[in-house]
């Protein structure tokens, strides 16, 4: 699922590349969305891209391509309580939990999706659950995200991956962490502290750094660890 603006702002492309056969200015996107700035647009337009719903083509002014429409045409609203933002999947449903049969195996909530780069809307459901070693919980409250998109692939971080995580609203610079942007989207990336601003870092080249003031960014939790399976 998109945040409400994402999808508002994913429908009008659309409209318009079939209305006119071009996409529409940054001013009209800006206008159409009653934004303030064209800021607000370029950040809706690179969560679109990391997601793979456009795709922006190189040396060509406003040259913007619809890959896909979401599944689901109902956005979502934001929550302000604490709870990683993610999208309900059919990770519980289609994976079978980790099978650990010892009886040190922890019991770690899945909540759903996150992607490695691009914000997703809150969830409250916590009916999921994965079997972790003990060994890689060292205290604290924790809690697993399925990672889809490939931002932070040279910090070995891959599609598919399970990251475990735990909560915490303080992190250090160089930590990865889940992130929550403007209270309404979130991101796994790499904190990096720059003077009063917060970055949020990707680990792909083909992705930005996305530099924001102190209080737009809330630190949901700090990855810990990684599962992969083959």
């Amino acid at each position: 699922m998109l945040t409400r603006k994402q999808h508002e702002l994913l429908r009008f492309i659309n409209d318009r590349l079939k209305q006119d056969g071009v996409p529409p200015s940054f001013e009209e996107m800006k206008d159409a969305l009653d934004l303030k700035s064209k800021s607000g647009i370029h950040r809706l337009i690179t969560a679109l891209e990391e997601r793979g719903f456009i795709r922006r083509l190189p040396n060509r002014a406003r040259a913007l391509e619809v890959l896909r429409l979401p599944e689901d045409s109902q956005p979502t609203r934001s929550s302000r309580n604490f709870a990683p933002n993610v999208i309900e999947g059919s990770l519980g449903r289609s994976r079978a939990p980790v099978d650990d049969s010892a009886s040190r195996s922890v019991s770690i909530p899945v909540m759903g999706r996150i992607a490695a780069g691009t914000p997703i809307s809150a969830i409250q459901s916590r009916d999921q659950t994965i079997s972790m070693p003990p060994e890689m919980i060292a205290g604290g409250e924790h809690f697993a995200l399925e990672v889809r998109g490939d931002s932070m692939i040279e910090a070995g971080i891959l599609d598919g991956d399970l990251a475990l995580i735990r909560k915490s609203d303080t992190a250090n610079s160089g930590d990865i962490i889940v992130a929550l942007i403007d209270d309404e989207e979130a991101t796994l990336k790499r904190l990096r502290r720059k003077g009063a601003s917060v970055a949020l870092e990707a680990a792909n080249p083909a992705y930005e750094t996305r530099i924001f003031g102190p209080d737009r960014v809330r630190i949901q939790g700090r990855l810990v660890g990684l599962f992969r399976r083959y």
